[in-house]
């Protein structure tokens, strides 16, 4: 396929943060965007050329975004899969829909990555309040309950410790009765994720790893570089790009790893989409994430993903966003804001990156 020319259209499903950085991105590109969002004056409606208001499975309103675009893409991981299915059908769509539905069910996750050869925490499905009793004595009593399908920076989860049966009482319940998840403890080192592309004829470009704390729940910082053994990045890496073969994959991947005390790494999640700990590469390398997957989905080159400075970035999460004065008056910093009205808890305002240049 032959790159779209400068003026085309993307079409975006989401109109979040995530959604705005690309249709920025796709600006300075030439491309135009639309973006699909039930919410008016979403992030990414204030920088996009147009936004059709509209559910995310709102037959209308993606067959009008599927008309008036050239290409589509999205911004987040819970777009319902049958309607990337039937957008797809007849208009191209990147990431392609079936790493929406491998994302979108952690079991379905596990099993994937395992079947490609990627190692995970040990796990078993939960659908039953018996079937929880039972997993955790599997486990030893501990692990991490989780919600199969949505929740995201911590939430749909319950941590045990050390649990006897009658810690389970009425759990399953609590937790709405639906499809759950219990992933064993990793004795880990420390996170890191791997931010890669691939685009249409196959070839792949992997940033590098960052190393990632986060804080209730929530991504607070990405450091680059990791501090980690090269080998480590280089398994992280070729995780990475295997991953991207088996979904045979177009568009920008994030992949989170646990690290171990031998330096080897396991899968904790994959998502289908730019991801949070890759916001680092729009000051820190000549091309980020977000250009490179307008790239991908284009049929454009994909950039080189070498960075030119080492760097921290962190999320600006509720009322921190009140830093930008302070944040400001330091030199080396680039500050990225959302557009966002009103600061709540735990919701991400904005972040910065720190430069630390070498040589």
């Amino acid at each position: 396929m032959s790159a779209l020319a400068p003026g085309s259209t993307i079409g975006i499903i989401g109109g979040g943060q995530l959604g705005r950085m690309l249709a920025m991105a796709a600006a300075r590109l030439g491309y135009r965007t639309i973006v699909l969002d039930p919410e008016g004056d979403c992030p990414a409606a204030q920088v996009a050329n147009e936004q059709i208001v509209a559910a995310y499975d709102d037959a209308h309103g993606l067959a009008r975004l599927g008309t008036a675009c050239d290409v589509v893409t999205y911004e987040f991981e819970n777009v319902p899969v049958n309607a990337a299915r039937s957008l797809a059908a007849s208009h191209a769509v990147y990431p392609p829909p079936r790493a929406l539905e491998v994302a979108q069910d952690r079991l379905t996750e596990k099993e994937f990555l395992n079947k490609a050869g990627i190692p995970t925490a040990p796990f078993r499905a939960v659908d039953s309040g018996a079937e929880l009793t039972e997993a955790l004595d599997i486990m030893g009593g501990s692990g991490v309950l989780k919600t199969r399908r949505l929740g995201y920076d911590g939430k749909g989860q319950k941590i045990f410790r050390d649990a006897g049966g009658d810690q389970t009482h009425g759990v399953y319940e609590g937790m709405g009765g639906v499809p759950l998840i219990l992933e064993g403890f990793v004795p880990f080192a420390t996170e890191i994720s791997v931010v890669a592309a691939r685009c249409q004829d196959g070839t792949s470009r992997a940033f590098d790893p960052a190393e990632n704390l986060h804080r209730g729940g929530i991504l607070k910082s990405s450091t680059v570089p990791a501090k980690v053994a090269p080998q480590t990045i280089e398994a992280a890496r070729a995780a990475t790009l295997r991953i991207l073969d088996a979904l045979d994959y177009v568009g920008v991947i994030g992949v989170e790893f646990f690290v171990l005390g031998d330096g080897s790494v396991i899968a904790n999640e994959i998502a289908p989409r730019v991801h949070n700990s890759g916001h680092w590469t729009e000051a820190a390398c000549a091309v980020s994430q977000f250009e490179q997957h307008i790239r991908a989905i284009t049929g454009l080159p994909l950039g080189d993903p070498k960075r030119h400075s080492d760097c921290v970035m962190e999320n600006l999460i509720g009322d921190e966003v009140g830093m930008v004065g302070e944040l400001l008056a330091e030199p080396d910093l680039v500050l990225h804001l959302y557009g966002k009205s009103e600061a709540r808890p735990g919701r991400k305002m904005g972040h910065f990156t720190r430069l630390m240049r070498r040589g």
